[in-house]
């Protein structure tokens, strides 16, 4: 069975639709963006948006712009620099957990990385193969093939979770509530209504957090949150307050983006049923079929918070000093002056590693990178190895709706809805539902 994108590119709105849509986040932005985007890169390449926070935003379209300002000195991410902008942005309820690396400029950014880095040492990552592959199997082993399966909910959410948890001594019962709560912080973030649950979740966390810190720090073993805690560094350790939000910033992105670009792999595969041939085929393809993947259809849309130091011209659009500064990856990651057909998932396409910006690029470079090519491997493989038949359920339908936040940092699926293998799945699964 063959199935087709659920929303075709197409040539591109005009700007004025493009700017609303993208600075509204209309249903048809969130669905498909990538006409917008095209709308953008061809006629206002660095956009000035107004969103409703109010603070000027320029959003950077093309790549070469956008490699750029990943690496431009002057293009800042220190909240303490900025921070009625970050308030504004954000709000002031989690401004302890948000104290990390990822609103760090140099030198404190380039010491807290140094000391992270000390715990994802390539043996590290190669280290967590067998235990990774372990849970894939637990996972893969409990989800229905007599009918069909949110692979979102069964699969792509529980396993980062899983490890990242582990990596950091969060286990048992304490994993439980320590979810429960931050998914009250991810669901009450940016709403007004909600800030009550919000300073609640934020203190629970913090709390816990720190008690986790003490615990770790009297009774240290191998796992990812000792090595922190404990192996001396050049530079001075990480205080208490530091690894609180240090855990926060892994938690997260350690999870979220994982959980969404597993969910963009298999759709992506199934949806162009050519280029899951292909890999079925030759396995060996899978590297550069991943990178290809992340580029095509990545789970970072857009770059988080950045401002401008001083005023910077990029790409001949004057953007001034404070004003705040998106990089639309996606959009970049689709260039067609950088990638020649970049509409089209080609899962022989060579060379992307280091070039794509998925992971991002510059000193913000996404520090798990490698546990997220590793887990996206293994989960990859081992649904093709056990499920080679696999297809979309409902395959006329959306396959799920796409995610898009207030702020529309990260593109991925709510339900993955898929049938592990066919023959054996009722008669009526591909009916759309209702």
């Amino acid at each position: 069975m063959t199935t087709e994108p659920t929303v075709a590119v197409g040539d591109g709105p005009a700007l004025e639709d493009a700017v609303e849509a993208v600075t509204k986040g209309t249903p048809e932005y969130r669905q498909c963006p990538y006409p917008f985007y095209r709308s953008l890169r061809e006629q206002a390449p660095i956009a000035r948006l107004t969103p409703a926070h109010g603070v000027d935003t320029y959003l950077v379209t093309r790549y070469e712009d956008a490699h750029a300002v990943l690496a431009d000195h002057r293009i800042g991410k220190d909240m303490h620099e900025a921070i009625d902008t970050y308030h504004a942005l954000f709000g002031d309820a989690c401004e302890a957990l948000d104290d990390n690396l990822l609103f760090a400029d140099p030198p404190r950014h380039t010491r807290l990385r140094h000391i992270a880095k000390t715990a994802f040492t390539p043996r590290h990552v190669k280290d967590l193969r067998p235990h990774i592959q372990e849970l894939v199997d637990g996972l893969l082993d409990r989800c229905p093939t007599d009918e069909p399966v949110d692979l979102m909910s069964a699969f792509a959410l529980p396993l980062p979770v899983m490890v990242i948890c582990e990596l950091l001594g969060i286990v048992g019962d304490e994993r439980v509530e320590v979810l429960k709560w931050f998914a009250q912080v991810t669901r009450s973030r940016f709403s007004r209504d909600l800030k009550h649950e919000l300073v609640e979740a934020e203190h629970w966390l913090r709390d816990y957090f720190t008690d986790l810190i003490h615990r770790t720090r009297e009774n240290p073993t191998d796992d990812f949150l000792s090595v922190l805690a404990e192996t001396p560094h050049d530079e001075e350790p990480l205080t208490d307050d530091e690894l609180v939000s240090m855990i926060w910033v892994l938690l997260f992105a350690g999870h979220k983006t994982t959980t969404l670009q597993i969910g963009n792999c298999v759709y992506s595969l199934l949806t162009n049923p050519e280029q899951l041939e292909a890999v079925q085929a030759n396995r060996e393809l899978l590297p550069q079929a991943i990178e290809e993947m992340v580029r095509f259809e990545g789970s970072v849309e857009t770059s988080t918070f950045r401002y401008a130091l001083e005023d910077v011209e990029i790409g001949g659009t004057l953007i001034p000093r404070g004003a705040v500064v998106q990089i639309a990856l996606a959009s970049a990651n689709r260039d067609p002056e950088k990638f020649p057909e970049p509409d089209r998932l080609d899962v022989t396409r060579e060379g992307l590693q280091g070039n794509h910006l998925g992971f991002g690029f510059g000193a913000h470079y996404c520090l798990g990178a490698p546990l997220a090519r590793l887990e996206l491997e293994i989960c990859l493989t081992s649904l093709l190895d056990r499920f080679p038949d696999m297809v979309l359920a409902m395959p006329s339908a959306h396959g799920g709706d796409w995610l898009k936040g207030p702020f529309p940092a990260f593109r991925g699926l709510e339900r993955l809805p898929v049938a592990l293998d066919p023959s054996r799945t009722v008669d009526d699964w591909t009916k759309p539902a209702g």
